[in-house]
Parts: C-alpha cells; structure tokens; sequence
C-alpha cells in the first residue's frame, strides 16, 4: 500500500527539474499523473522514463482555455482529479528601469494567471465530489500546491516581474484555502530557495529556451550563483529531488490539517526562513 494510491494528480511544467522531481515521486507513491510541458518531445520521453501510469499534455498554458483542456484530459482519461501542483514557470530578469511592459505581463501571466486558472478549471471536479462526501460524514482531502519563490516572499533584485508573479500566487494561494477548506481542500505554497535547475544554472549559450516564438536565456551568473551558495546555511543549493519533497509533504495526507501556508524549502537560504 503506497501514500497516494488511487490519487490521481496534474504536476504543471513537469518534463524537467524540479516538475519532473515532483511527477516522479508522486507517481513512485501510488498517484496517477499527467505530464505537462511546451516541449512535447521532452514531455513524452519523461512519460516513457518514469515507471508508473502517467498522461501527457502538451500546451502553453498561457493561452485562454489551454488549461481547461488539460483539466478535462484527465477527467476523460482518468475521472478525477485529487492533486494539483502549479509548477509551470520561467524568469525573464531585467532591470526595472529596462523592463518592457511585455516581460512584465508574461511574468504574471505564467506564475499567477496560469495557476488561478488551473484552480478554476478543477473546481468542479475537486468541489462537487466534497459536496457529496460532506452529506455522507465523511472526509476525503484534495490538494492544491502551487509553487513560488523566495524571490515572491522577499523579493530580489532584478527580478521585479518574476517576484511580482510569485507574490501574487501567496494571494490567491491563501484566499483559496478559505474559499475552499469547507470542501477539505488544502491549498498550500511551496517557496522555493537555490534549487539546482536550468533557472539557476550558469548561463551559457546553450541553456536557452523557445516561449512564444521567442528564445530566452536561463540561468544566473557565476557571481549570483557563488553568492546564493554562501547564503544557504546547509552550505548548497538544493537538488529537484529535495525540493519535490516539500510538494509532496502537501500532497501528502501528512498536510490534511495544513491549509493556506507558505512551506520554504530554502536549505535556510538567507531570509527564506520567514513567510
């Protein structure tokens, strides 16, 4: 008998790092899981790789309605949904005084719009099965993470887009966990600190990535990435492993009396011991 058999789960931007962490470790916990990525290639070779039941939806979640037909791929396949990890993400990082209005807006888009729709697109199917179970006195917890950042608690530097976005997904975060405790609902955050990923890799020529027709460069600078390193009190930056622990702590029936927090999964990174 594992955690999470028979639970049936959408991890967002789960082709790589720490998405894919997380899709991996649900699925080794019993869960059913669907893979979702921009790069459909790399989404079904990660489908093929992790050993358990798993789904593949290809789309930019960006798009009005693309979340809806995720939600509804697997209600077709599977007939519900129990876990909902909001993971999808990426950073465009400029000066504020440099920043166009258009990296400001996809930022928000993708780290506060995408999961505000994505909880709107399960509503139905995590609120009506609660409506049910409610009148028969019993209780059956679905969980809703989404990820952000200590950048979205604290803020940084040159990211005033990126930590906008990640702010704004507390917000909702902890507005939901009110709206939908009475459904046992547990909606939590998860903010992330220096986790080993191709956001926090050293830049290089070839870690780029295409979004919206536009190719973005990832990664920090050696000189951010030695000063990252030096502020985390457990001495390194964390692995996707470690940091889809903390999801699943939230996906976990561990977190059934845990709603409307912010977990910080930071190795002690700076100020991220604070929410």
């Amino acid at each position: 008998m594992k955690v999470l058999d028979g639970k049936v789960a959408i991890v967002t931007g789960s082709a790589r790092g720490i998405g894919r962490a997380t899709a991996e470790l649900l699925v080794e916990q019993g869960a059913k899981v669907l893979i979702n990525d921009l790069d459909g290639d790399v989404a079904e070779q990660a489908s093929q790789e992790i050993e358990g039941e798993t789904l593949v939806f290809v789309g930019d979640l960006t798009k009005p309605g693309v979340p809806d037909q995720l939600v509804q791929k697997v209600v077709d396949e599977w007939g519900t949904v129990d876990i909902l990890v909001n993971n999808a993400g990426y950073t465009l990082d400029a000066a504020i005084h440099r920043m166009s209005d258009e990296w400001f807006q996809r930022m928000l888009d993708i780290h506060s719009v995408v999961p505000f729709r994505m909880c709107r697109a399960v509503a139905p199917h995590m609120r009506e099965p609660a409506k049910v179970e409610r009148e028969e006195g019993h209780e059956v917890f679905r969980k809703i993470v989404n990820v952000t950042s200590i950048s979205g608690t604290m803020g940084n530097a040159g990211q005033a887009n990126y930590s906008s976005g990640k702010a704004a997904v507390i917000g909702l975060t902890k507005s939901l966990a009110k709206e939908w405790g009475q459904f046992k609902i547990n909606v939590n955050a998860v903010a992330f600190g220096f986790i080993e990923t191709r956001l926090t890799a050293p830049k290089a020529e070839g870690n780029v990535a295409e979004i919206g027709g536009e190719v973005v460069q990832l990664g920090l600078s050696d000189q951010l990435r030695g000063l990252g390193a030096m502020l985390i009190p457990l001495g390194r930056p964390g692995t996707p492993e470690e940091a889809a622990g903390g999801v699943f702590l939230l996906c976990s029936p561990w977190s059934n009396y845990v709603t409307g927090q912010v977990l910080n999964v930071t190795g002690g990174q700076f100020t991220g011991m604070t929410s």
